[in-house]
């Protein structure tokens, strides 16, 4: 028989999950923006994944504009007396698309958000 006291995920034997998930289009659908964030506890850690994504597409005329540079940010911490990871990373970008005969220009933004931190799980059971 299962032990039906505690957290209300163990009762099924899976971890407490939360996800979150936005899509945003502009009425002219030049614009979207994609956003989702994901909170879990397993195994003693509580991790936090947000995951952004924009884009901006205009009709260009010539392939000669001048796009901008390509940008790649990466930063990853560690910080080992408050049991804490975090992981970012951005990506910024221009790419240039046909359809349909069109021109089209994509501006994009990515970015990624991993936060890790251990949490004691002797003392969440005494708890409950």
């Amino acid at each position: 028989m299962p032990n039906l006291s505690g957290n209300p995920a163990n009762i099924i034997g899976n971890p407490m999950r939360n996800l979150l998930y936005k899509n945003l289009t502009s009425a002219d659908r030049s614009r979207r923006v994609i956003a989702s964030s994901e909170t879990a506890d397993k195994e003693g850690v509580h991790s936090v994944v947000r995951r952004h994504f924009a884009c901006m597409i205009k009709q260009v005329e010539s392939a000669s504009l001048a796009k901008p540079e390509p940008y790649l940010y990466v930063l990853k911490e560690r910080n080992t007396k408050q049991k804490r990871e975090h992981f970012f990373c951005k990506i910024k970008g221009n790419i240039l698309a046909v359809n349909s005969g069109k021109l089209f220009s994509i501006l994009f933004v990515h970015t990624l958000s991993i936060e890790l931190t251990a949490s004691d799980i002797r003392l969440s059971r005494q708890a409950s």
